[in-house]
């Protein structure tokens, strides 16, 4: 296997635990400092807004600059935005240092897949992204175990979970540091905004990216403390994200048989958000938060690997700026996503957000099918 690729690899395990740890906490954290359902809305927008823009910024950055590099800038700044979670002792500081935090990851998740695709054969680049992806994903299911554990056995604040945090993906910065070293910058390359155009020419594809977005970022943003509020306590709500991450990790391992049923994949995909966020609006307990996270697992891990096949295969030259349009496209679904679902939370009450989104997912599931030849054909 390319050594570069197994770089990204390690990075990827090292920052999927140090997400997988702080993540379902902040919420938590939040509501002990006063924040409201809008609050907590504003600080997931507030973290995803910078996806919205900056990958593409650092797209095209990618088809000119070394991308080790800017994997390391992205890296410390993930770290200084994580450790300044732990002192942070208002909402507008919260909302200021997870801003901070979007725009690390950023830097952190295009160069990545940069890295990948010039490594691998475009035969291999499913199986490559995939195995990525998996290696997060298993850093996100350990990451939520050991924070379930300090929490329940040890007793310790929501800000040393965040400094433990801060000082794994602190750690990274090995690995990220030998891949700028071994890095070639592309001299020839151009920083050009054309090819970003043209994930315009996916329609479908967008309209899926937006809604499973969406949907994530409320997933990340507002869950945690709606279970909190049906009484699923503090270090189960950690388990509940390790019983995510198993789904998403043998979601993962199939991606490549999945591949071949393209189009059934990707209706299966909408059709598990979509009753994933049902279950959730019938959950009270924890067996029925259980099964609604088993299935949510499923759609919020094959859709990426899908959806981005379909663009990369489209990409002939300055293919980092495609690359940042299509991460930009969550960052949409990621900021505004939390922003108006908690104004539904708190206008309609806090359930009310799950039945609309599946509600919209059986939407999108028409939507999709009805365009069935234009997904089949891009």
């Amino acid at each position: 296997m390319n050594k570069k690729v197994i770089l990204v690899y390690i990075i990827a395990l090292i920052v999927g635990f140090s997400y997988g740890m702080h993540n379902p906490v902040v919420p938590l954290f939040s509501k002990d400092l006063g924040a409201s359902y809008f609050d907590l809305g504003m600080i997931g927008f507030s973290n995803f807004i910078p996806y919205m823009f900056i990958p593409l910024f650092v797209g095209l950055l990618l088809d000119r600059f070394n991308k080790g590099l800017l994997l390391s800038m992205g890296l410390v700044l993930d770290t200084l935005s994580i450790y300044l979670l732990s002192v942070a002792d208002s909402v507008p500081q919260v909302i200021i240092f997870r801003t901070l935090v979007g725009v690390a990851h950023s830097f952190f998740w295009p160069p990545c897949e940069s890295i990948i695709s010039q490594s691998t054969s475009p035969q291999n680049r499913v199986k490559a992204i995939s195995r990525f992806m998996a290696f997060f994903v298993i850093g996100l299911m350990i990451g939520p175990l050991v924070g379930s554990f300090l929490l329940e056995h040890f007793d310790v604040s929501y800000r040393i979970i965040f400094q433990i945090a801060a000082f794994a993906i602190a750690t990274s910065l090995v690995s990220s540091l030998m891949l700028s070293k071994n890095g070639k910058t592309n001299r020839n390359g151009i920083i050009s905004i054309t090819s970003a155009k043209h994930l315009i020419k996916f329609p479908t594809v967008i309209i899926i990216l937006l809604f499973c977005s969406v949907s994530f970022g409320v997933f990340l943003a507002i869950l945690p403390a709606y279970m909190s509020e049906r009484s699923i306590s503090e270090s189960n709500i950690e388990l509940l994200f390790f019983v995510f991450g198993i789904s998403r990790l043998v979601s993962l391992l199939a991606s490549n048989f999945l591949m071949k049923k393209f189009l059934t994949s990707l209706l299966l995909v909408i059709l598990s958000i979509s009753a994933g966020m049902l279950m959730l609006f019938y959950s009270h307990s924890m067996v029925e938060f259980s099964v609604a996270v088993l299935i949510l697992g499923f759609g919020f891990s094959v859709y990426f690997p899908l959806t981005f096949e379909i663009i990369m295969r489209k990409a002939k030259e300055n293919a980092g700026a495609l690359i940042g349009a299509y991460e930009a496209t969550f960052g949409i679904g990621w900021a505004f996503g939390p922003l108006i679902i908690g104004i539904i939370a708190n206008s309609f009450g806090s359930s009310i957000p799950y039945l609309v989104l599946s509600i919209a997912g059986l939407f999108v599931l028409g939507f999709v099918f009805l365009k069935k030849r234009e997904v089949v054909l891009v």
